[in-house]
């Protein structure tokens, strides 16, 4: 008797141990987290270790995940191949499909979700994702400025710190962000400001979200404009981009090239202007023809930082251009873009650029 009711005894306590272990299991139960691979550097191969050519896109996701120890503890990984191209040849086709494939995936049990993109448009691409994800969850950019097989490639761990930041419940809310060399920077304010070095992006204007090391993270700040789940821009149904040109001011400049982009097409017309969006007389003039004929003309600045003021220098409300506030012109093409998806008055396209 006293053998039965100590093996019942056991089985009892096996039984309850087994429970508490499975509980445990499900309570630290590893993030899902969704690598949507376009290509870049950080896929790019090259011959040596130590030559500065490269191939951009030439190892796929597979083969990168394999290249960084330990990122399987951070989180269950799914890899998926949207396109294996430099981001020089990135394209709104590409934009679109990643952009509604995001969309898709949220409504699953997906918990973030990490791109890697070249760094060449990584600015635009994030800017671009920031105004049409409709999610959350953590949606988080990642590249390198050293190919995969390069001495000291930065890849691997910039990619350990993108899925550090993508499970981690603090980056939600926040927009697109980007993770580079252990700084995590939001889409609005981002730019790339050295064509080599690692420490390549800076947000100079509003500063680091926060920094990420080893996949450890501290945030210090949430971008103040409206992001994803807070846009009016919706691409379910969007198949093409309108047509937005981007025109360098200069000295001495004409006003042919803002001519050529009318007659070639252009919906709209992004001016890189001088100082606060500035340029000459005959660009003025051709640009506010340009405006005559329904073509939508935003200043912006070649200049680094500062915003572009409305009505400083030039009269915006008399030659109809809409100023770029805080957007440097590439980042200034993809609202206006966006923008034109619709048809907006004056105003409201200005506005847009003030909450965006």
């Amino acid at each position: 008797m006293t053998i039965v009711r100590t093996s019942r005894f056991v089985v009892t306590c096996v039984g309850v141990v087994l429970s508490a272990h499975l509980a445990l299991q499900a309570q630290v139960r590893k993030p899902n987290i969704v690598i949507l691979a376009t290509g870049g550097t950080i896929a790019g191969a090259a011959a040596s270790g130590t030559q500065a050519g490269y191939t951009s896109g030439a190892v796929t996701i597979d083969a990168m995940l394999a290249a960084v120890p330990g990122i399987a503890d951070l989180a269950s990984i799914k890899g998926e191949q949207i396109s294996n191209v430099g981001s020089q040849d990135m394209s709104f086709q590409i934009l679109l499909t990643l952009a509604k494939r995001i969309n898709e995936l949220a409504k699953s049990a997906t918990d973030g979700f990490v791109i890697t993109h070249g760094t060449d448009t990584m600015e635009e691409s994030a800017f671009f994702l920031n105004l049409t994800v409709k999610t959350d969850k953590p949606v988080v950019m990642v590249g390198s400025m050293r190919p995969s097989t390069a001495v000291s490639a930065d890849g691997p761990l910039n990619l350990y710190n993108a899925v550090g930041v993508a499970v981690d419940p603090q980056a939600k809310g926040r927009g697109v962000l980007v993770v580079m060399n252990d700084w995590i920077h939001g889409a609005h304010s981002l730019t790339k400001t050295s064509t080599t070095a690692v420490q390549t992006f800076m947000s100079p204007v509003r500063g680091l979200v926060g920094t990420a090391t080893y996949g450890k993270n501290d945030f210090y700040t949430t971008p103040q404009w409206k992001h994803t789940t807070q846009t009016e821009f919706d691409i379910t149904q969007v198949t093409q981009m309108p047509r937005v040109d981007i025109i360098m001011a200069y000295l001495d400049m004409t006003g042919d090239s803002i001519d050529a982009a009318v007659a070639a097409g252009a919906k709209g017309i992004v001016i890189a202007g001088v100082g606060n969006g500035n340029m000459t007389k005959s660009a003025v003039t051709a640009a506010a023809n340009a405006v005559k004929k329904g073509v939508v003309v935003v200043r912006s600045s070649r200049v680094a930082t500062g915003n572009v003021g409305r009505n400083v220098e030039l009269n915006d409300d008399q030659l109809g251009f809409i100023a770029s506030d805080e957007l440097n012109p590439q980042k200034a093409r993809i609202l206006l873009a966006l923008a034109l998806l619709k048809s907006h008055t004056p105003a409201q396209v200005q506005e847009m650029f003030r909450v965006y």
